[in-house]
């Protein structure tokens, strides 16, 4: 508790506030536990009002039906109905990075972190389901996101309302049966990597299918649109990674390419528009040992040459946390930002030449991140999987970035 005081203090936090918030507002009151960000301690709205923990929700409900009553005033619901309490996710954010934030972790970085401050979020559980990949239009701006919902790919517009879906879940050729990841082409092409079937399927923005890719992968699994409009796609399970090259409007793949082999499990993929350099995300473990998380990032130049790689050994000689990196994307100045599951962070690398360069730069309200984007005014868009959401960080004025 002296450190916990001494960080109180020094925030100009009374001590005897923050714990009648503990015990009033930040604990469940059927099992007691503390709310938190992390899934089963997300506090969660019943439509009577009262707040409850999701595990406690998903104990009360009915395993069939989801039907349960609130414990407090017995009125009827589903677990469906419930929803994410934000006042309460809100004033954990902000105890949260009194009370918890590891200052030594953040003085062990080479350098001070900027800060990036949530402003919006948007999706929830109902339109999202389990989401894994994300994708910015680079002519419009709309967000298109891949999830397990019965139309697989979800376009939002650039405020995060709803436009449209498409992409039904099915055997047929033409649907999506398991989405990665997602990307979209500089002519507005919609571009989806499908484990279900081990291929590339390309629609137009309007959801008619334009080509699809078969036969050519073994787990196809990241996709990234390079400058020129060619997209490249990793191949998890046979240790590649490729380039095509296509004309989407008359659905006529020209050439495929392999850039690079002997990588190990290749899942994330980013390209930095500044340089043309590719991130590529490995994890080295996914076929091998159980318990092993380690990931790695590798980063080629525009010729595929190898300019910079970390690993997590490496990163956790120089940062007291475990890092796993999740997603891997470029800022515009071309720094390497992963999304880290372990913290859960986000945390810039730096330039490939610096490698490691480590600059943590969100470290709270986050629960497990899996795919980041940049928007063109410099906004970072975080598919964070565990909320089934879309939380948009912006920087603050008058810090680093």
């Amino acid at each position: 508790m002296g450190e916990e005081a001494a960080a109180m203090a020094a925030a100009g936090v009374r001590p005897e506030l923050v714990r009648e918030a503990e015990v009033s507002l930040l604990e469940c009151k059927v099992c007691f536990e503390r709310f938190g960000h992390w899934q089963q301690r997300r506090p969660r709205n019943l439509p009577c009002g009262h707040v409850v923990c999701l595990a406690c929700v998903a104990a009360l409900a009915h395993p069939r039906t989801l039907g349960l009553e609130c414990p407090f005033c017995r009125r009827a619901c589903r677990a469906c109905d419930t929803s994410d309490c934000l006042p309460v996710l809100h004033l954990l954010e902000l105890l949260g990075s009194t009370l918890h934030a590891s200052p030594a972790a953040l003085s062990a970085a080479p350098f001070a972190p900027g800060t990036l401050t949530c402003y919006h979020a948007f999706g929830g559980w109902g339109t999202l389901v389990n989401p894994t990949g994300l994708a910015l239009c680079p002519k419009t701006g709309r967000v298109v996101v891949v999830h397990d919902g019965k139309r697989r790919v979800k376009i939002f517009d650039s405020r995060g309302g709803g436009a449209h879906q498409f992409g039904e879940k099915g055997d047929a050729a033409h649907d999506v049966k398991y989405p990665l990841d997602v990307a979209v082409t500089n002519d507005c092409h919609v571009v989806v990597t499908d484990a279900g079937d081990c291929s590339l399927k390309v629609f137009d923005f309007f959801g008619q299918i334009k080509l699809v890719v078969g036969k050519q992968f073994s787990l196809p699994w990241g996709v990234e649109i390079t400058p020129h409009n060619g997209v490249l796609v990793t191949d998890a399970e046979a240790g590649t990674l490729h380039l095509l090259e296509a004309d989407f409007p008359e659905g006529v793949l020209r050439r495929i390419e392999r850039l690079q082999a002997h990588l190990c499990s290749p899942r994330g993929l980013a390209v930095s528009w500044l340089t043309g350099a590719i991130a590529v995300l490995e994890h080295p473990c996914a076929f091998g040992r159980t318990g092993c998380n380690n990931t790695r990032v590798k980063v080629f130049n525009s010729t595929m040459q190898l300019i910079g790689q970390v690993d997590s050994f490496g990163l956790n000689l120089l940062f007291p946390s475990k890092v796993t990196a999740s997603a891997v994307t470029f800022d515009h100045q071309g720094n390497v930002i992963v999304a880290d599951t372990s913290g859960p962070a986000i945390v810039c690398l730096g330039k490939p030449e610096e490698f490691p360069a480590l600059k943590p730069i969100i470290t709270h309200g986050l629960s497990r991140p899996v795919a980041l984007a940049f928007t063109k005014e410099n906004s970072l868009l975080v598919l964070d999987t565990a909320s089934h959401s879309i939380k948009v960080f912006k920087v603050m004025e008058g810090n680093g970035g």
